[in-house]
């Protein structure tokens, strides 16, 4: 049984009191409050798929219904995170591109794991990820409601990675499959926090469409959908997070969207394209992500690009803080500053602070606030998942910034 990762009941947050800001790194440009031209719009066909999606986000933006009580329903791939800290040439040492995440196939993914294995002192530690995955368990340690639809084998690691999130009261309705292995994620950190991730797919990659039926009514429950860019890399996915999609848009449910990576853009920009015209609500990306997406080099000019086609846009920018953008508005939120260990997860923690802040009393602004917070914790420890999560009082310092 592999060690389990430190499981933190969800908790009740208190609302923002006059606190202490934290420590910031010197911020991005100031921007806070600069009107941004309105979005021009030459295509008709473009402008018509934009309207219900404004209706979206405007209800995500009022009073919660009271059948509306998840606050996240998230799909993406359950992986069992592998996270070790490595000397510098170990990537390329194992055959691999520093820096990137590449799907390994099984004899590849045992090689690695058979190296590490023969680290002398090596500092290993295991944990149920994902990235979608992460975001969800990030949101409940807020102090959230989350769901999460993922597919996994009936193995060891799979109950090890369903029980987990369940202890945490994430709920999650599609079964595990017999006869399969659970997916593997081996995040290779360097001396310079740089991580270089190795995917093993495995049971993860046969998430289909018909999975998610089962969770309509979850959807419909639901303040927001979150999907992760990676299901975009082949199929059953692909279809499966579609159908997210048009169960959340039968049911009135707005739609956040992350790239995931640049590799993901570059090999599915125009999938990625049509998705972000037609039915995403609220973008997360990083710089390097967006500006593979616009063609665009400045953060600025990239978040504007974006924001022509998504009513939100939440762009991170590293020691930097991020940007985000709605309403034609943009806001910079100033990094906090931390000793970076690891990387893994600092996006999808950026992620659960954002849709935290949109689905409690926090608000679009705090919701940033509280997510760089949030993001600098993670990347201060190894894992993607915080091991000292924010206490009540934390969350309503950090949000109040």
């Amino acid at each position: 049984m592999l060690p389990a990762c430190p499981v933190t009941p969800p908790q009740t947050v208190t609302p923002p009191q006059t606190v202490t800001p934290p420590q910031a790194v010197t911020p991005f440009p100031p921007l806070r409050g600069t009107p941004l031209p309105p979005p021009e719009r030459t295509n008709s066909q473009h402008a018509a798929f934009r309207c219900p999606r404004v209706i979206l986000r405007r209800m995500a933006d009022s009073t919660t219904p009271a059948d509306r009580t998840i606050d996240v329903f998230a799909v993406g791939n359950a992986l069992m995170d592998v996270q070790a800290r490595v000397p510098e040439g170990l990537p390329a040492e194992v055959g691999f591109e520093k820096g990137v995440m590449t799907l390994a196939d099984d004899e590849k993914q045992a090689a690695v794991l058979a190296r590490l294995a023969q680290l002398e002192g090596g500092d290993i530690s295991r944990c149920p990820g994902g990235s979608a995955a992460n975001t969800v368990m990030g949101l409940v340690d807020f102090g959230g409601t989350g769901a999460y639809a993922c597919k996994t084998a009936d193995d060891e690691i799979g109950r090890q990675y369903l029980g987990e999130m369940q202890q945490l009261g994430v709920k999650t309705p599609v079964p595990a499959i017999p006869g399969a292995q659970t997916g593997t994620s081996v995040i290779l950190i360097t001396p310079d926090a740089e991580r270089t991730m190795l995917t093993n797919l495995a049971a993860s990659a046969t998430l289909s469409a018909d999975d998610i039926e089962a969770a309509g009514d979850l959807i419909a429950q639901s303040q927001w959908v979150y999907l992760e860019g990676y299901l975009f890399s082949g199929e059953p996915t692909k279809s499966a997070a579609l159908r997210v999609v048009e169960l959340a848009r039968q049911h009135g449910t707005p739609v956040a969207f992350t790239m995931s990576d640049p590799f993901m853009v570059a090999g599915f920009k125009d999938d990625f394209t049509k998705l972000i015209e037609s039915s995403v609500d609220l973008l997360f990306c990083n710089l390097e992500e967006a500006r593979a997406m616009t063609g665009e080099d400045d953060a600025m000019a990239c978040a504007a690009a974006l924001h022509e086609r998504c009513d939100r846009v939440a762009l991170t920018l590293g020691g930097d803080g991020s940007l985000l953008m709605a309403d034609g508005v943009a806001t910079a939120i100033d990094g906090v500053a931390c000793e970076a260990i690891d990387t893994t997860g600092a996006g999808d923690m950026y992620a659960a602070g954002v849709l935290y802040g949109l689905t409690s009393d926090l608000g679009w602004e705090a919701g940033g606030r509280l997510a760089s917070a949030a993001a600098a914790r993670v990347v201060s420890q190894l894992g993607a998942r915080l091991q000292t999560p924010f206490t009540p009082d934390e969350v309503a310092a950090a949000a109040a910034g």
